[in-house]
């Protein structure tokens, strides 16, 4: 089991609160791949405060629907209406055009007062009513909520009387479009019948997830989903194809869970690593310095793939747990110069490695590169400029490096700017 390197500097320790990274309201991961999924119509059961803060952001994250919600006031929930104002909404839900789903989304208010999902219905209209429990007092990453949401779907919806599909294979995790197009392309090259694509926007997706060979879960964060495909006895493919050395051995170790022909993966794994190589050779990042830090769950995939690519990279914070999924990709950074992985971490953790290991550049949250760029120091906000790139096989591998490259060669306007403010 991994541990959290404890702080160096008496003024951060006994102070950082462990039990909830500064994040987002984890809700929000749930409330992001409900509502963009076709014939999905949330309802979300919470106070008025709640409902603002997420509805703003969900829209700002691109959803174009209704989120329903009852009424949660002081009075309401004195009167312990919980259940019937739900019951209400999800009425309201089910006379939404072409509704066929209904999740509901549980936060802290409701799950506190007591929301029973026996009271609930099970249909309402032509629509599935499936109850999501995130409350951010239990649930601590936004990317840990999605988990909770896939894994109540796919408990509810997953088709298992039908005859599996052999050589199909569910993509889990939320990833940039052109990525689930290349990890398909390649599958297919293999000899993969198809892939789902996992959370998407198809509701039938969710039952046809049920009937797949084997589950390839890309972030290792979707803990609930794992165990559940485990007890239908779907082999999982552990890691993700990231890099050089990771992408060869996810597609070898994934052909030989579905039962390819061992020749042609072979090839096309040896193909696809002889193409990252030789991206990594024409664009390395040799002895830059890079802390990643951030809450996506996916940092330290991303450590992996800077590392290969030549950088140092001795600190990494997530706000994920630990976890078996996590463990190979911590020994393979621990065994090549990462000197500390923090997980649950805190600002203040991120804050003082900054000081411990002054960088070239820092991928970060928000709070976070501020603090790097009132130092000088180049930084991105790892939500916006990174995850929202391509990552996977040889593509990704390019997109990341020419992306880290341009912004390792702004240092001197950062250090300039840093100069003429500091006068």
């Amino acid at each position: 089991m991994a541990e959290t390197i404890p702080l160096n500097t008496t003024a951060t320790q006994g102070t950082t609160c462990k039990l909830h990274p500064q994040s987002m309201c984890p809700a929000f991961g749930s409330l992001r791949i409900l509502t963009r999924m076709e014939g999905s119509h949330p309802v979300m059961a919470t106070d008025t405060g709640c409902l603002y803060g997420l509805t703003f952001i969900t829209h700002f994250y691109g959803a174009r629907k209704s989120i329903l919600a009852p009424q949660l006031g002081t009075a309401e929930l004195l009167d312990g209406k919980v259940v019937e104002g739900t019951r209400a909404a999800i009425e309201v839900a089910a006379r939404e055009p072409g509704c066929r789903l209904i999740p509901v989304i549980s936060l802290c208010v409701a799950e506190t007062a007591g929301l029973p999902e026996e009271l609930l219905p099970q249909r309402a209209g032509d629509a599935d009513v499936v109850l999501v429990r995130v409350p951010a007092y239990a649930i601590h990453s936004h990317a840990e909520a999605k988990d909770v949401a896939m894994e109540a779907l796919l408990r509810r919806l997953g088709d298992r009387s039908a005859p599996r599909e052999e050589r199909t294979v569910v993509i889990m995790g939320e990833v940039f479009p052109a990525d689930q197009i290349a990890i398909d392309s390649i599958l297919r090259r293999m000899g993969a019948a198809g892939t789902v694509a996992l959370p998407g926007r198809a509701i039938d997706d969710l039952r046809r997830a049920g009937r797949a060979a084997a589950l390839a879960p890309l972030h290792p964060f979707y803990k609930s989903t794992i165990k559940l495909f485990r007890e239908w006895d779907v082999p999982v493919v552990g890691g993700a194809p990231v890099g050089v050395s990771g992408s060869f051995a996810w597609l070898k170790t994934l052909g030989s869970l579905v039962g390819l022909d061992p020749e042609l993966v072979r090839q096309v794994a040896e193909e696809e690593r002889d193409r990252a190589q030789a991206i990594v050779d024409a664009k390395p990042l040799s002895g830059a310095r890079i802390l990643v830090t951030g809450y996506e769950g996916t940092e330290l995939a991303y450590a992996r793939m800077l590392v290969e690519a030549g950088a140092d990279v001795p600190y990494v914070s997530t706000s994920i747990g630990t976890d078996p999924l996590v463990l190979p990709d911590e020994l393979w950074l621990k065994a090549r110069g990462t000197r500390e992985i923090v997980y649950r971490k805190a600002l203040e953790e991120d804050v003082d490695a900054l000081d411990r290991y002054p960088p070239d550049f820092v991928l970060g949250t928000t709070p976070f590169c501020a603090v790097a760029k009132e130092r000088g120091i180049p930084a991105m906000y790892f939500t916006n400029q990174v995850a929202s790139r391509p990552f996977f096989l040889s593509g990704g591998l390019e997109a990341i490096l020419n992306f880290m490259s341009d912004a390792l060669g702004r240092g001197d306007r950062y250090r300039d700017m840093h100069a003429f403010f500091a006068e």
